[in-house]
């Protein structure tokens, strides 16, 4: 069975487009795959975080993943900073990667922008980030068109690493990307600006749907989504981008293919088929949300952590080792 690996900021409350481009997915690759699924709080603190926040993130987030369907039994799902062969095993990635090739991120670039003070971590992460990939032997991982280019800095490292170090071996997994589709949710747009992405920091509201809103709230915003020039409902990603992006949405809801709900709504008016829309994300967010609740006011949430972090350090620890003893540090063992 093939590994993938797959990280999150617990950075606020994902939207249904964080829900359908990951979380859901998180949830059917759990049956294929052997799945390593991290809450990235290490990743989180490059910028400035309030921490009594951060910690209530954390905990609501992974919350948000058992309540959608991750099974703790099925996938390994974890707390980054419990595991502490995250930390160790990217400063051996930092010292095999060039500064020329971190500058050259674009994240970095747009966040480094926006500061007024740069931490030296904002510049270093995604050594962090491939640390977090080839500790679990990876072999995909899901990302979204904006993290691709940190996956490539994966490749290159493991390929620098094994040619270096390896001997002939291959001692680093090499990773490829998973990346769905649009038309299958792989890119969710705004609900008032279908060129867009849907984004929790976006400044207007109405222009995503969080996972944890309430039903009036959902019927509101999709009733206000944006719609385009024509008669009818039809995909056309190119022609009718916000009619697309909502289609897309109901499929990813109603595990109905566009093609059935363009053949049912068809003749339809937009109000029609916005209300139906509503109901069926209510239908999936309000169990979720009931089950979230439970979660977040229990031990079970706690236990999940914790035995997916004993059992993340455990496979973390032989990589770890095993790049350690490759650079050649620690003492030899004695047989």
């Amino acid at each position: 069975m093939q590994t993938i690996f797959s990280g999150v900021q617990p950075s606020g409350t994902p939207t249904i487009g964080n829900y359908i481009g990951a979380i859901q997915n998180f949830v059917n690759l759990q049956d294929e795959y052997d799945c390593y699924y991290c809450i990235v709080d290490l990743h989180a603190i490059t910028v400035p975080q309030d921490r009594l926040k951060l910690r209530e993130q954390i905990r609501s987030l992974a919350a948000l993943y058992f309540a959608a369907g991750i099974d703790a039994d099925k996938s390994t799902t974890f707390i980054q900073s419990e595991v502490s062969a995250h930390a160790e095993a990217a400063w051996l990635v930092q010292c095999n990667v060039s500064v020329g090739e971190l500058e050259r991120m674009t994240q970095y670039k747009d966040k480094s922008s926006k500061q007024e003070m740069i931490s030296a971590g904002l510049l270093t992460y995604p050594p962090l980030m491939v640390a977090d990939i080839i500790l679990y032997n990876a072999h995909l991982v899901p990302v979204g068109e904006d993290q691709k280019q940190h996956l490539e800095l994966t490749r290159d490292f493991v390929e620098r690493f094994n040619n270096r170090f390896g001997q002939g071996n291959d001692l680093l997994v090499l990773p490829d990307p998973y990346i769905p589709s649009k038309q299958s949710g792989g890119r969710i747009m705004s609900l008032n600006d279908p060129y867009s992405k849907m984004s929790k920091s976006a400044k207007s509201p109405k222009s995503y749907i969080s996972m944890l809103d309430d039903p009036s709230s959902i019927q509101k915003k999709i009733r206000s989504a944006v719609t385009d020039s024509g008669q009818g409902i039809s995909y056309d990603s190119d022609k009718r981008p916000a009619i697309a992006n909502l289609l897309t949405i109901f499929s990813a809801f109603s595990s109905k293919s566009i093609d059935e709900l363009v053949d049912k709504y068809r003749d339809a008016g937009n109000a029609q088929f916005k209300d139906d829309l509503a109901d069926t994300i209510i239908a999936t967010l309000e169990p979720l949300q009931k089950r979230y609740y439970e979660l977040l006011n229990s031990e079970e949430l706690d236990n999940y952590l914790d035995q997916g972090a004993d059992k993340a350090r455990r496979t973390a620890d032989k990589t770890l080792n095993k790049m350690k003893n490759a650079v050649g540090l620690g003492r030899k063992r004695r047989k």
